[in-house]
């Protein structure tokens, strides 16, 4: 066994040391601020401290079974009452502890009430593990989970046969939103549909969170959907953990919220860990003061990275279309060895992505997939515009091509990386709290 005891800081400094001389373009992860890393080092105690108990339905806290939560649960309120707030919502769910268990919670929600069949996208077309019959929806939940429709083309959800695929098997309730997402679901003429069968529309906004807060991506409430799930850590830079919300509409919504309630506790938490809870509130004000300004950017310099990496000869999904729509870019690499092969090739030259299943792959290709998606939302909190993500992607094309090798890349990816600053954040709580009395709160 190696000594553990001696070297556990030593690996986490290399960690540290290491990532900060690299470039992340992982769709599904972000930077925090100095403002929501201060919650941390601040109010530390909040760590560890329980808090069950019920909340009203627009996600306030009612009730607590153990002592001492009187200010933990004012803080709660104020992190619910912000995010109803930013989207506009009087719902809101904000004890799930990740994006997934946001899932099982409105998904264990929903079918009580509507019944256990439910439509999603399968994984190779971009469907979340939480979203297949594979995942938590068929092994933990027990739904029955049948597909919807995938237009290749159109590297989207295919509307006329998933129209008539909702008609047909008549579910409790389709899940729209993705973990490959570069361009709006249809959501307003899906959820028309489901309506017709008396159908609810989930929406995992997992991904494009910040986008939506920032104006930028398509509002999926306004557009139909009946509740929004998501984690809070990728274009959303707050807390490592998930928020549910929606609107109370009807009778029959309120009894829905009340069962994802339940459902969430005490069904999916005990304790909802209050700290990366609190580092949420930050970031919903960071997401008001530079939420429009830092989606525009981050979908510009997706849009920019395609165009670079598309024209040094990478096949970049989605040209029809303008590439992409949200901060997402998705490589199709097969005949460059794959994704497997080139992530870790791309890995030795400090640009972090990851491999991804691409619609047309078998589903038992998950271990060497055609595919690489990329996320430009941490770069863009890094500081990095336009001109740089060209450059970014003329030094990919090179390594994924075989023409240059990842360890002369990986120095000036490194120059790269010095440069880092960041943006559209608060560089501490005191210039949140500046902020702050500038506005009406």
């Amino acid at each position: 066994m190696r000594n553990y005891r001696s070297n556990f800081l030593k690996v986490c400094q290399r960690h540290q040391d290491y990532r900060e001389d690299c470039l992340n373009l992982i769709a599904s992860e972000n930077i925090k601020s100095g403002a929501v890393r201060e919650i941390w080092e601040k109010f530390y105690d909040l760590d560890g401290r329980y808090a069950e108990g019920e909340n009203y339905l627009d996600g306030t806290p009612k009730m607590r079974h153990y002592q001492g939560q009187q200010f933990s649960s004012q803080m709660e309120a104020m992190v619910a009452e912000g995010f109803g707030k930013l989207f506009g919502v009087d719902f809101v769910e904000p004890r799930p502890i990740s994006g997934s268990l946001a899932n099982q919670s409105t998904f264990k929600g929903l079918s009580e009430y509507n019944g256990k069949k439910m439509l999603s996208l399968p994984l190779v077309e971009g469907g979340h593990i939480t979203h297949d019959y594979t995942g938590m929806s068929g092994k933990v939940l027990g739904l029955e989970v049948s597909n919807l429709h995938y237009d290749e083309e159109e590297f989207n959800i295919d509307v006329e046969k998933s129209s008539q695929k909702i008609r047909e098997t008549e579910p409790g309730f389709v899940v729209l939103g993705a973990s490959l997402f570069p361009f709006p679901h249809p959501v307003d003429e899906l959820s028309s549909v489901a309506k017709e069968v008396d159908a609810y529309t989930v929406y995992d906004a997992a991904h494009v969170l910040g986008l939506i807060a920032g104006n930028r991506f398509q509002d999926p409430l306004k557009e139909g959907a009946d509740l929004v799930t998501s984690s809070t850590h990728k274009t959303f830079p707050g807390g490592q953990r998930g928020v549910i919300f929606g609107n109370l509409y009807s009778e029959e919504m309120e009894e829905i919220v009340e069962r994802v309630q339940h459902a969430s506790f005490p069904l999916s938490h005990s304790n909802h860990h209050l700290l990366t809870l609190a580092q949420n509130y930050p970031a919903i004000i960071e997401m008001e003061a530079f939420g429009e300004e830092y989606a525009d950017q981050a979908i510009r310099n997706a849009r920019v990275l395609a165009e670079s990496l598309a024209e040094n000869g990478i096949k970049v999904l989605g040209e029809d279309k303008g590439f992409t729509r949200s901060h997402q870019v998705v490589l199709d690499v097969k005949n460059q060895g794959g994704g497997k092969v080139l992530g870790e090739r791309l890995q030795e030259a400090h640009i972090i992505t990851n491999k991804n299943l691409l619609p047309w792959d078998e589903s038992t290709a998950a271990e060497a997939p055609s595919g690489i998606r990329l996320g430009t939302q941490e770069v863009t909190r890094d500081g990095f515009k336009e001109r740089d993500l060209n450059y970014l992607g003329e030094l990919m094309a090179g390594i994924i091509k075989g023409e240059k090798k990842p360890g002369e890349v990986k120095l000036e990816v490194e120059e790269l990386a010095a440069e880092k600053s960041l943006e559209y954040g608060f560089k501490s709580l005191e210039e949140m709290e500046d902020y702050l009395k500038t506005e009406s709160y």
